[in-house]
């Protein structure tokens, strides 16, 4: 079974930056498309940025375009979401997650195999 680990949440004023960090062990990384989702208190999961195996081809949702970078080392199994210019809205658990390497169907929760616990993220105003 897959393990995903999620770590470098924590709590920031606006306009601060984080680095998360997702370890993946058992997983054929490089096989795999990863994912970052978020979900805030009392809402619903959402995508939001994914990186396909070869480092090169990313997505974003549009709230986070020019702020947020996603990026892997597939040596290291290690994936990575860059988080700049944090805004209060950005507050949520963050969530890494894998499926098999794919063009299409990013964005779409139900496509991904394995996911992690979770790390929190805390923009204060």
């Amino acid at each position: 079974q897959a393990q995903l680990v999620e770590s470098g949440g924590g709590q920031v004023q606006a306009g601060g930056s984080l680095r998360l960090s997702c370890e993946a062990s058992t997983l054929a990384f490089s096989n795999y498309l990863m994912g970052w989702f978020r979900q805030a208190p009392g809402k619903e999961r959402e995508f939001v940025a994914a990186i396909r195996w070869n480092g090169v081809t990313t997505y974003y949702a549009d709230s986070v375009k020019g702020r947020f970078t996603i990026s892997r080392d597939n040596a290291q199994n290690t994936l990575y979401l860059q988080m700049l210019s944090l805004e209060p809205e950005d507050t949520a658990v963050y969530y890494c997650a894998a499926r098999w390497d794919t063009d299409n169907g990013q964005s779409y929760q139900t496509n991904y195999a394995y996911w992690g616990q979770g790390t929190q993220v805390t923009v204060s105003a």
